[in-house]
């Protein structure tokens, strides 16, 4: 089978130059302990992205790479960027990325197709698929069911799910336990009391819990004497 082709290019050589107007090096810095980072800046992958999406982006999935991070996170954004009808062959098409997530920045980059519009046609559905992410023991499956339950669900008719989720999730790696914090933090801009509740009785280790306060109180949206209650609960380790 050959090689898929965009641009009079394979993906290989789009990416490698791309990278020549990125950022390895700081890239890099953001990334610890992740190798082949090439450093091409987000909007870059993007566009090429939509690009394969209106192309024949099957043969593009079919033969895709993992090799640099850049390669996952453009798998994420290609499939993020599809118009499919049928939400189970999509969400099929998504389970399949998502264990290829190697780092934060894979995870984070990628939104489904339509983003809250399509979570909205599929309310239910999307969160039955994020929790059963959310119920694994990997840490980068783990932080993407939070990640999307964060960007999509906090909101009235599912903060409590939200934050019983939350509470529930125990896992030692750096990334959930920043997802899980971040999470926090805009439940109790949206939801102060009720995630006030949770705040001052859970199951959260302390980092999780101190850095969710951290997160907190550098919001703007929360007020000084607020910040002052919030400061207060830290716990000493």
């Amino acid at each position: 089978m050959s090689e898929y082709r965009i641009n009079g290019m394979t993906i290989k050589e789009n990416l490698l130059q791309l990278a020549g107007d990125g950022n390895k090096k700081f890239t890099e810095s953001l990334h610890p302990g992740i190798d082949n980072v090439l450093g091409i800046r987000v909007p870059a992958l993007r566009q090429l992205a939509a690009q394969i999406a209106k192309d024949d982006w099957k043969s593009y999935l079919q033969a895709a790479d993992t090799f640099y991070m850049e390669e996952r996170m453009l798998q994420g954004m290609v499939i993020g960027s599809l118009k499919m009808k049928d939400t189970e062959a999509y969400l099929a098409l998504v389970a399949k990325f998502v264990p290829l997530i190697n780092s934060w920045s894979v995870c984070d980059t990628f939104d489904f197709c339509g983003k809250q519009r399509f979570v909205d046609k599929n309310k239910e559905r999307v969160w039955q698929f994020l929790e059963s992410w959310m119920a694994s023991d990997k840490e980068y499956e783990i932080r993407f069911g939070v990640v999307k339950a964060m960007a999509h669900y906090v909101d009235q008719d599912y903060i409590d799910k939200v934050l019983q989720w939350m509470d529930r999730i125990s896992h030692e790696g750096y990334y959930v336990k920043m997802a899980v914090a971040w999470a926090l933090s805009l439940c109790y801009i949206r939801f102060p009391e009720k995630t006030m509740v949770l705040l001052k009785e859970n199951h959260l280790d302390n980092f999780t819990y101190n850095k969710a306060l951290q997160k907190i109180v550098e919001s703007y949206r929360v007020s000084k004497e607020d910040k002052e209650i919030i400061r207060g609960m830290k716990r000493k380790n």
